[in-house]
Order: C-alpha cells, then structure tokens, then sequence
C-alpha cells in the first residue's frame, strides 16, 4: 500500500505484486527513493486519466530508471480506479509514470494486436481526491495538452506500514 499526499487531497492505493511483479518493484523503488514528491499530475483527460509521477511543478522531466518490461497481459483489467504505467508507442517504455484510470478504459487492456497498458494496482482509499484532480481545468501549458491550468502536486508518496 502506498499513500499519496496531493495539493487536492490524499489517497492510498493498493499495489498488485502477484500481477504486475516487475511494475511493482520498479514503482517502489521510485516511492522509495523520494522520486514522487514535488511532481505533478500534468495530464488530466476527465472520464479517461489523471497522469503525473514524471514531471517537476515547472513540466521538467526528471531523470529516471531503465523502462521496465510491459506486464499488460495480467488479465488485469483497466477499470475505474485503477493505476496503470504509461507508457510512449514503444511497448517495454514505461519508466515512473502512472495514470489512474476514472472509467472502465477497455480499450487500454492487451488484446490481439495492441499490447495494452499494464494494471499494477488500484485506488483503495480517496477517490474523491482522484475526482477532485480530475475536475481541475485544463488547457496547453508548457507544450502539453490537457494540462491543468493550477498545480496539481504530489507531495509525498509513501509506503503504508502493514497493521500489527
């Protein structure tokens, strides 16, 4: 479980390592190492995604790891509430970002003839947050597209220690 401490609220999601092995260990590692505070959700597409975990609040885009392997084909379903890597056209590119699915997004899932976009957890706790995000206006900003015209930050993502 990891919680997100945001500019328009908190929310804790549950990560699925049986699934999305590789995808888990590589999104923890960035939880680990502090990566995810001060970045900001850039992309916002209501009734699609919320996408941030890359870019500085000045739309920098921070350095990160090797991309990991693509682990779409889990069976694992993009649905509302879930958390998926994004990714660029090339399949195995997925690096620190993330979306968080706001519909039932099947056409994302691994199919014949589309690889898909890999599912490695879901939103368990603040939703609201999630919708709040989604809500905020967007337009073109700093060469992006859909991009929220007030900050939307991140502040800390970190690891929930399991109850006793």
């Amino acid at each position: 479980m990891v919680r997100f401490e945001t500019s328009h609220g908190d929310f804790t999601v549950e990560l699925y390592e049986e699934d999305a092995p590789q995808t888990v260990a590589n999104f923890l590692r960035y939880v680990d190492e502090g990566f995810f505070d001060g970045t900001i959700f850039h992309r916002i597409v209501p009734g699609f995604v919320i996408q941030g975990g890359g870019l500085t609040a000045d739309f920098q885009q921070k350095p990160t790891h090797a991309p990991v392997r693509n682990e779409a084909g889990n069976g694992v379903r993009n649905e509302r509430g879930t958390l998926s890597m994004a990714r660029t056209e090339e399949i195995h590119s997925a690096t620190s970002q993330f979306f968080v699915n706001l519909a039932d997004n099947a056409f994302l899932d691994q199919r014949p003839g589309h690889y898909g976009y890999a599912v490695f957890g879901r939103v368990t706790e603040g939703m609201e947050a999630i919708d709040r995000i989604a809500a905020v206006s967007t337009g073109r900003r700093k060469g992006y597209t859909d991009a929220p015209l007030e900050e939307v930050l991140i502040r800390s993502a970190r690891r929930l220690q399991p109850a006793p």
